[in-house]
This record gives structure tokens, sequence and C-alpha cells, in this order.
């Protein structure tokens, strides 16, 4: 089943306080403990229990595990989640996603490479527990859309591994670049990196809670106790009501992109040839060369590439070495996709590999592979648009 979650983030948002409130929506400790374990962290302990936070209830989770003193690059925690044999797939890319957002931040923020970036205190276990069990969760619960209210960070310091720093910490600011931040005086970090990067990647808008139907709620309690209120995360989950659009988001797949820019009014042909071919290669999702007007009337092209967060120093570097560019804008973007398989299409003309996509209607769209259109085309005296005809006719109903 597919759902909506809204997160009221009164008093932030941490990783703990998400996976408490996900438990309490009904995800099983224990299944969320044996997720977290097929990390290679056998020993690792997840454990619940109900509390009282300014006299209401919530749930609290606690994670146990054996000292450790590793410091984790990107790729440690990456190769961790790959290789759990407990995880599916999608709690897996979910998870990658959510840390992703956290090394772009702490990139940024200690001018480094998120190749290079060091976890802290993001990579200790605990830490790691709580955005993959958050991921697990999710989508255990069928989470494909969310939104939040403004997010209140508090204010004041801090101890970070890197000395004291300002509330909200560098890269908990960074994470929230574009996101709402909600006023508040309490003098303590009511929202951690994790719960940032988790609502960054989950949630499409931030406001008041929208029309929906509420079918159940969680409350994940904070570890602190604070004298203005209770601290604790609210979760509501249920289904959107009234709104067509949030209504098509049940057939489509949300992640979030990152969008670079720049304008060139002094880049050849080849050079812009040149540095997509590279870019595609790379790993960008797609690069784009819209005609612009620039100074002095002078023609250009504005380069736009999609990618994923955690490849915008590797797309930026090919960029500034393969064009004249001596700027890139870049921002975050969240993107809807309609939801798509690889399938093999038998024909009078051979198998032709062909992808779906499944419209917000529940109806199907099918279009085969470009290359092998035009290898048949040539090989039968067609069109590609004759093989596609074919390939439509053959395609089975449903």
């Amino acid at each position: 089943m597919t759902r909506f979650a809204y997160f009221d983030c009164f008093s932030g948002i941490s990783g703990d306080m998400t996976l408490a409130a996900l438990i309490d929506l009904g995800v099983e400790t224990s299944e969320l403990q044996e997720a977290v374990r097929s990390l290679g962290l056998p020993k690792i302990s997840i454990t619940s229990q109900d509390v009282k936070k300014s006299g209401f209830r919530a749930v609290s989770v606690q994670i146990d595990h054996p000292p450790e003193h590793a410091h984790r690059h990107l790729h440690h925690i990456t190769d961790m989640i790959d290789a759990a044999d407990q995880i599916d797939s999608d709690a897996k890319e979910l998870a990658k996603r959510i840390f992703g957002h956290v090394a772009v931040a702490e990139a940024k923020v200690h001018g480094t490479s998120i190749e290079k970036v060091h976890f802290h205190e993001v990579g200790a276990i605990d830490s790691i527990a709580d955005i993959v069990g958050a991921a697990v969760g999710i989508c255990r619960l069928g989470i494909r859309s969310a939104s939040a209210s403004p997010v209140p960070t508090g204010c004041g310091s801090i101890k970070i591994a890197h000395g004291n720093v300002a509330v909200p910490a560098p890269a908990t600011a960074e994470i929230l670049r574009g996101i709402p931040i909600a006023p508040t005086a309490i003098a303590a970090e009511l929202t951690t990196p994790t719960g940032a990067a988790i609502l960054k990647e989950l949630c499409s808008e931030f406001g008041p809670v929208p029309a929906m139907t509420i079918d159940r709620i969680g409350y994940g309690a904070g570890t602190m106790d604070l004298p203005e209120q209770a601290n604790m995360l609210r979760v509501l989950l249920g289904s959107r009501t009234g709104d067509s659009a949030a209504a098509g988001h049940q057939h489509t797949d949300h992640d979030t992109v990152a969008v670079l820019e720049t304008n060139l009014d002094d880049a050849t042909g080849e050079q812009l040839a040149d540095c997509t071919t590279r870019l595609m290669e790379a790993g960008a999702l797609d690069v784009t060369q819209t005609p612009c007007m620039m100074k002095k009337g002078r023609s250009g092209v504005v380069l736009a590439v999609m990618t994923r967060p955690e490849q915008i120093a590797t797309m930026e570097d090919l960029i500034f070495r393969h064009t004249p560019s001596i700027g890139i804008r870049r921002h975050l973007a969240h993107r809807d996709t309609l939801r798509r398989e690889s399938i093999v299409v038998p024909t009078r003309l051979g198998p032709i590999a062909a992808k779906t996509v499944h419209l917000p209607d529940g109806q199907q769209r099918m279009k085969i592979e470009n290359d092998q259109a035009r290898k048949l085309a040539s090989e039968h005296q067609l069109s590609t648009a004759d093989v596609q005809r074919i390939a439509d006719r053959a395609m089975p109903e449903g």
C-alpha cells in the first residue's frame, strides 16, 4: 500500500526521533534490528519503550553496541549497505540517498570532495542504525510521498568533533538550505544532520498539514527533556485527499537531484559536445543545452546538468576542465519519476528490448530502445517509427 506521511517537527527532528516514530507507527523493532545487524554489525541491539515527554506518551528507541573508534568515509557506509542481505533494494537506495545529502553538506562545509569527506558523528554506529533503520521503516510502511512543517533548529552552541559550533551545526544548516526554518528561542540542538537529511530526501513541500486522511499517528521521543515543551516528533500517516496531483504520486517514485547550470558564450560546438559526452559517461542523469542571449548581445548556451547529489563535485570538475566556464550555479530539486521496467517484446522481427512506464491512471506506455530500433530498421528496410508500431502491436495487454 502506498502512503503519505506528514512530519510535524514542532520540536525539531533527529534520526532516533524518526526511528522511534516509525516504530510507533507499527514497524517491528526486531525487524529493524535484523536489518541493521546485516550491515556487518552483529552485536548491535535496538530496543524501544514508551516514555513520557512533558506528560505526553511517545516511543523512545535505544541503540546499544560495543565501543568503536572507526571513522568512516561515504564509500565505507555504502559498501556496508550494499552488502546487507536483510535490507531490500528500495530501502538500500533510500538510505544511500540520505547519506548522500549528509556527504554533500559535509564536503561543502569542510572544503573537500564527497569522496574524501570524513564522517564523525554521522559515521558512528548509532547514526548508521538511525538512517538505515529509518529507510527500512519508511519502505516497510509504504511511504512514497511526504511533507513537513517548517523546521526549528534551536539556538545557542554545541560541541562536536571539530569543537564548539553555533546551532544549527554547519552541516545541518547546509542540508536545510531551501527548507523553511521555524523560529525558536530554545537553547538546544533540536534538529541534527541526520534528521535534516531524512526530511531533505523525503519531503517535497513544507508547510501546515495538507488535506489528508490520517490512518495512524506515531510519536518519537528525543533524548532531551525540554522545560518549554514536549521533545518529540509527530508523524501523521495516511493518504492525501482532495488533490489529484497528490493522488498521482501513488504511481511515481520520488528522489532529489542536483541541477548544475553555467552560461557560455565562448565555447565551441566541439567543446560542448565533448563535455556533454564526458558528463553522461561519468553518470549524469541528463545534460541539456539551451540557446540564450548574454551580455553585449552575444549568443550563448545554458549548459545544464542533472545529477545525483553525491556526484556534484565530479560534474563541476568536468565542466570547469572541458568548457570555458568560470562559474556554476547549483541547486537541489525534488523529482517525481514514473515507475519503469525493462522488458523484451517478442515480434515478427525478433525479440525487442524495451522499457515500460506506469502512468498515473494505471495504464502502461512502452518505448523500445533507440539503438535497437535503428538496427532493426536498417536490417528490414523500415523506419524506426515502423519498428515501434510493430512492437506496440506485439505488446501483451496489461
